[in-house]
């Protein structure tokens, strides 16, 4: 009878969410420069506004004429205030979390959430959900077992501000109709050594009635990995159940297919758009690509063309300006008091009623030591193509410039670890070349210009990924290994794993 009233209640509860939800979808322009307005008045009396005049910002002109757009270095010296337990800053008061996240020129980065952020991180997860309750008519799932993979929720506390990892911070959160069949247990949660917390993972999880999972796809793939060939079944047959899978943090499309090779069997699967800055965006309509941004969700957002990006007098387009199909540098105001944030991220609209995205990139991982400027979107979308033309696997993969060769032109190296090898490698090279040359064509005009020869493919050992990461202390986590660079940082330790 419990079992029957949740999940009716989340039915209902899902239909009338998506009914409001309509609201905002179609009013997302006149909530966007509301929401900035907003913003500004309610942070008029911080140092930040009274150095940036928020008293006299009228309209988004004047925010844009007034706040310049700023990365974490332009707005350490402020958070380090914040740190130091001073309010009314950044934002009115102090927050009440730092999420305390992986840096590179930085160290680490403490990005926060004020009273006002956290229940929009909570509420962007819910809405996902409900959405796909309403849009399925099925909340089968709520009456199984969930497992959220996740970083220790475990916090410390700076002057007073609790501060973990984002993932750690939202566990705390979690709805009470969610705790009682919520996997792992606390005392796996909290395990520091992420190799050993997946294998607790998999034995309190493997007789389970699982019926959610959710976590980034490298976090679930090795989960799942180890469940197989622990158990030598598919994670269907383990976990026949199993209804959803909530992934986020990196594109899910290059890891389908793998995925759908360990589950063996049909799970539906909701894309999220989740960050310590916010939550940005989610799937809701599942028979096509994109995501549904959250215009609404206390965050302001502008789009500089990426091609202008960090050049002066580069545009600041708000979504009304935006044109589908081109990239666009993702900047943030905040009402945890991020302002004009740029938080690195590369998006793309695909469409405009409502307004949907997709994650093309990352503004520092590109490759264009030629002047190409080849982006993660490009590089995705040409090994999809390859792909469906080839029976291969990929687990992962990680692109870098050959700007000296030994001999002969210089090229982009494709450092790849299959799962599966395409039977006839030369082939399966040069169509990822062509497809590649097929997106870009800076990089094609190359090719023909005989200023770079093809691709090469440099085949990696098992487990490749998977060791680089550990060497570097950034196994699990938040830590996701860049597939594209500028350099060959990354690709010279990742020499030692060639075949």
């Amino acid at each position: 009878m419990l079992n029957f009233f949740k999940k009716n209640a989340a039915l209902i509860w899902a239909k009338k969410h998506v009914q409001k939800a309509e609201e905002f979808k179609k009013n997302a322009e006149k909530n966007q420069e509301d929401l900035l307005l907003s913003l500004v008045n309610t942070a008029q009396k911080t140092l930040f506004g009274r150095e940036h005049d928020f008293e006299n910002i009228c309209s988004i002109k004047d925010f844009q004429d007034r706040v310049p757009v700023a990365d974490y270095e332009d707005l350490k010296p402020y958070i380090e205030r914040v740190k130091r337990g001073q309010g009314n800053i950044l934002w009115t008061d102090t927050p009440e979390y730092f999420a305390k996240t992986s840096g590179t020129t930085s160290g680490s980065k403490y990005i926060p959430i004020s009273k006002e952020g956290m229940p929009y991180q909570i509420a962007g997860a819910q809405s996902a959900l409900f959405h796909y309750i309403s849009k399925k008519n099925n909340a089968d799932f709520v009456n199984g077992k969930m497992i959220f993979l996740q970083g220790s929720p475990e916090l410390e506390e700076v002057f007073g501000i609790k501060t973990g990892r984002l993932s750690g911070i939202v566990a705390h959160h979690i709805p009470n109709y969610l705790q009682k069949n919520r996997l792992p247990s606390w005392a796996t949660n909290i395990m520091e050594d992420w190799e050993a917390k997946v294998d607790k993972i998999v034995e309190e999880t493997e007789h389970q009635n699982m019926t959610l999972i959710s976590g980034i796809p490298p976090w679930l793939i090795m989960y799942f990995e180890k469940l197989t060939e622990k158990h030598g079944k598919k994670i269907k047959q383990l976990f026949p159940n199993l209804q959803l899978i909530v992934t986020g943090g990196v594109n899910y499309e290059p890891y389908r297919d793998k995925m759908e090779d360990l589950l063996g069997g049909k799970v539906d699967i909701i894309q999220t758009f989740p960050a310590s800055e916010g939550f940005f965006a989610f799937q809701d309509d599942y028979t096509k690509e994109g995501l549904l941004l959250l215009t609404n969700h206390g965050i302001f957002y502008e789009f500089i063309p990426l091609e202008e990006y960090g050049k002066p007098g580069a545009r600041r387009l708000t979504i009304k300006e935006i044109e589908l199909n081109k990239d666009y540098a993702l900047i943030l105001t905040t009402n945890s008091g991020l302002w004009a944030y740029s938080i690195g991220d590369v998006v793309r609209f695909i469409d405009k009623n409502p307004y949907r995205i997709l994650v093309s990139g990352r503004t520092k991982h590109f490759t264009s030591a030629f002047g190409e400027h080849v982006i993660a979107f490009e590089v995705e979308e040409a090994l999809k193509a390859t792909l469906e033309k080839f029976p291969a696997q990929i687990t992962e993969f990680h692109l870098a410039p050959q700007v000296n060769p030994s001999e002969g032109l210089p090229y982009h190296e494709w450092m790849i670890e299959f799962e599966k090898e395409p039977e006839h490698i030369e082939s399966f090279r040069n169509e990822l070349d062509q497809q590649l040359r097929n997106r870009n064509t800076y990089y094609d005009d190359l090719i023909s210009g005989n200023i770079l020869q093809k691709l090469h493919i440099t085949k990696l050992k098992k487990n490749a990924f998977h060791e680089y990461a550990k060497s570097q202390g950034k196994l699990g986590g938040q830590n996701k290994t860049p597939r594209l660079a500028n350099d060959r940082n990354i690709a010279d330790l990742l020499e030692i794993y060639k075949f």
